[in-house]
């Protein structure tokens, strides 16, 4: 038997000619379960301002899509090269908003994948696992982030007493920003600050006479006070 023939059986021995309804039902049906088992965790994780049910829908449905071309694929082998080419061409323009989002697209797609194949105990094992960490890791405190303070000034001068201040009032800071025009000095000042000590240092800022303007905002643009 030549190389040739030896290959050409080998990759033949991996396409099953006639994949049984019970097979079918079974992948499918452990996809369904599972695609929903995600949207329940998504929908459980996700922050309410950011939930997307459309989205969450599509997470869902994908594992069963996948499971259904991962099925199609082992049954002929021109079928797969089919498969193969008609996907290359496939671009989705979708954005996602979240890393999260992303880690839920690829468990979406990866449980269709191991469910078409018939491995079905690790999809199982695989979807406890991720659910145990992502819970866990949620529970682990996140640092306050830096706050940004933005302040207006009538007099060209006072940047001295608006630094001290703010170092006063904070543990540590960094100016961003410091502009000069006509109706006065602009500042951008990047802060970290003890609970609740951010409103006493906004506080403080706005009784200055010469102060026009103050306000604190977070990194993703939202105004605290």
């Amino acid at each position: 038997m030549s190389t040739k023939d030896i290959i050409k059986n080998s990759v033949l021995e991996n396409f099953t000619a006639d994949i049984s309804l019970a097979r079918v039902c079974i992948s499918l049906g452990l996809a369904v379960v599972l695609s929903l088992y995600i949207f329940y965790i998504y929908r459980m994780t996700t922050k309410s301002s950011f939930y997307s049910k459309e989205f969450n829908k599509s997470i869902a449905l994908m594992s069963v899509i996948t499971a259904a071309i991962v099925l199609a694929m082992q049954s002929n082998l021109v079928i797969s090269l089919g498969m193969v080419g008609a996907l290359s061409i496939v671009r989705f323009r979708n954005a996602i908003k979240s890393s999260m989002d992303l880690v839920f697209l690829f468990w979406s797609i990866s449980i269709g994948i191991i469910c078409g194949a018939g491995l079905y105990e690790i999809a199982f094992v695989a979807s406890l696992i991720l659910t145990v960490l992502l819970f866990l890791l949620d529970l682990v405190p996140t640092p306050k982030a830096a706050l940004l303070l933005i302040v207006n000034s009538s007099d060209v001068n006072t940047f001295s007493e608006i630094e001290n201040l703010v170092k006063s009032h904070t543990k540590s800071f960094d100016v961003k920003s410091k502009s000069l025009t006509k109706d006065g000095l602009d500042l951008v000042i990047e802060f970290k600050c003890k609970e609740n000590e951010d409103a006493t240092l906004l506080a403080t800022l706005h009784e200055l006479s010469h102060v026009t303007h103050v306000s604190i905002l977070s990194h993703d643009g939202e105004r605290r006070f």
